[in-house]
């Protein structure tokens, strides 16, 4: 009983204070639905509460944003129901990102582009493989099944990783989309390793960045004021190549000493109007804000 109180997703507080162009799209979201109707996978690293279709679809009424991409998170492995529940719910305005294994067959991935799905995701951080002969490959199968498909291939990873598979990525005849600023940190400044390769990506056309999630590469909440030059720069580097997403239910996967992977962990109490009221400070171009919000993600995600 506590624990779902415990575990709640927040709401926004703050009201959005500019004009969300028509056709808005949150590029990462994460539906967690009822564990009796969606078990959590096994092998998984934590648990999170529940994150309900109606939940998000107030949230996005709160942000005015229409559009949403529901990615499905590593608590689930290679089972994509619940996001297929939440795509469902939404209707036409929703996408999703799946998680699939050598055991994925192509009919099954037919059902899924039917059902709206329009990538696969790779989450190496949360399973703390940094090993890059181990990126290398699961990006090279990634690619290969996805040609003949035209789906993107996502990547949460971290910088380190991305500077080992550059060469991949600009090879890649399908889009790689990195999350959540590409896994940089933000104390470490413009210059750190990885941020010049993670650049030229964008710069290339070959990759797409999410500017989400900056509390996993900022402390200084609720703004982030550190992330905003990294934002501008991925920005200027190519405004073609970059979606924002609020990240919700705003999960925590850290793996904590004293928390079992069982427990439910509560989510990151993030404020989502407060961070999308940072995109024009990151760029104050109306313009470019529509290339980030409608017409990038109408492109990659087929809307």
């Amino acid at each position: 009983m506590t624990d779902k109180i415990y575990a709640r997703a927040t709401q926004p507080a703050t009201p959005i204070n500019f004009d969300v162009p028509a056709h808005a799209c949150d590029c990462h979201t994460h539906i967690h639905g009822d564990v009796e109707q969606f078990p959590f996978f096994r092998g998984r690293v934590y648990t999170p509460g529940p994150a309900s279709p109606e939940e998000m679809a107030a949230l996005h009424k709160a942000l005015h944003l229409e559009r949403v991409v529901i990615v499905t998170p590593s608590v689930y492995g290679t089972d994509n129901s619940a996001s297929l529940f939440g795509i469902k719910a939404r209707g036409a305005t929703a996408r999703g990102v799946a998680v699939i294994d050598d055991k994925t067959t192509e009919a099954q991935l037919d059902a899924m582009h039917a059902d709206g799905f329009r990538g696969i995701r790779i989450n190496l951080a949360t399973d703390g493989v940094n090993s890059p002969d181990v990126g290398r490959a699961r990006f090279t199968a990634a690619v290969e099944r996805m040609t003949a498909r035209g789906w993107h291939v996502q990547l949460y990873t971290t910088l380190a990783m991305i500077s080992a598979i550059r060469d991949l990525v600009l090879a890649s005849p399908v889009p790689t989309v990195f999350d959540h600023f590409g896994g940089l940190e933000a104390s470490l400044g413009l210059e750190q390793p990885g941020f010049a390769d993670l650049i030229a990506l964008v710069k290339s056309g070959n990759a797409y960045v999410k500017i989400s999630g900056a509390y996993r590469s900022s402390n200084l909440a609720p703004d982030y004021p550190d992330m905003a030059p990294y934002a501008r720069a991925l920005i200027d580097a190519n405004p073609d190549r970059i979606v924002w997403g609020t990240d919700w239910p705003h999960p925590d996967s850290a793996q904590v000493e004293s928390r079992k992977a069982t427990d439910i962990a509560p989510f990151h109490a993030i404020d989502d109007g407060r961070l999308l009221n940072q995109l024009p400070v990151w760029a104050p171009d109306a313009d470019v804000r529509r290339k980030i919000l409608v017409e990038n993600p109408a492109r990659l995600y087929g809307f």
